[in-house]
């Protein structure tokens, strides 16, 4: 009689192992996307009239515009209402490249990334896009009439919900690497002016090139970089 060997959690996974662990979990991802993209579409028009209220009209400026921006407001509508499914596929691949003690984390962090994530898209959608907006706007005059074109006003608005909900996650990730040991408080501390650089290009890469936009991201990632040396010292384990 054979005994059933039993794998060791704590054995280090292969990178065959790894590629095939994230084909299946981007699969996974990628078929959540589709089926909540589809459910949205019934609901594009209510999405739509919402989105645009900042602006009022929008035009259109080639033939298939106005179809591709229905599909466009539906796939990310998909990706935001399928968001659940995409965090618990991550949070279960990081999950392999970890100690059996350490995954437990991802039990919390799992649901608390999609929190973050939802308060920092509903900070970007409804308190910066407005703004960001209105100081565009802003340059309008008799002889400059603004004439919107939908594609990119959804785009703009979708780019810069996301962008705010994935900064949000900052906080998290300092907590999460502070708990498996990768980061301490005080590397965090000493690397703060690395950061800044590197907080100031994310804006500019992620938000439309003008000064006061590209701001109004830079100012909440700092502080938001702040509170997650904050949170990695209240779980930093001190040294004996």
């Amino acid at each position: 009689m054979t005994r059933k060997k039993v794998e060791n959690p704590d054995e280090p996974v292969t990178l065959t192992k790894h590629l095939e662990e994230l084909r299946n979990r981007l699969l996974k991802a990628v078929l959540a996307i589709i089926a909540a993209s589809a459910i949205v579409y019934g609901f594009v028009d209510k999405i739509y009239d919402h989105m645009v209220r900042p602006v009022g009209q929008l035009v259109f400026i080639a033939p298939q515009e106005a179809f591709v921006t229905r599909i466009k407001i539906a796939f990310f509508g998909g990706l935001f209402l399928s968001l659940p499914v995409i965090l618990y596929q991550v949070w279960k691949f990081i999950s392999v490249g970890l100690r059996q003690g350490e995954r437990k984390y991802t039990l919390l962090f799992g649901p608390l990334s999609f929190v973050f994530f939802g308060l920092g898209a509903a900070f970007g959608y409804a308190i910066i896009a407005p703004i960001g907006l209105k100081f565009l706007l802003s340059f309008a005059t008799k002889d400059i009439v603004p004439m919107i074109s939908v594609s990119k006003y959804i785009s703009f608005l979708t780019m810069l919900t996301i962008a705010f909900g994935v900064v949000f996650e900052l906080p998290l990730v300092s907590l999460f690497l502070t708990k498996i040991g990768v980061v301490t408080p005080r590397f965090l501390s000493e690397k703060r002016r690395h950061a800044i650089v590197g907080i100031f290009i994310a804006a500019a890469v992620f938000t439309p090139p003008d000064v006061i936009t590209q701001t109004l991201m830079a100012v909440p990632l700092l502080v938001l970089y702040e509170i997650g040396i904050i949170f990695s010292k209240m779980v930093s384990k001190q040294p004996k």
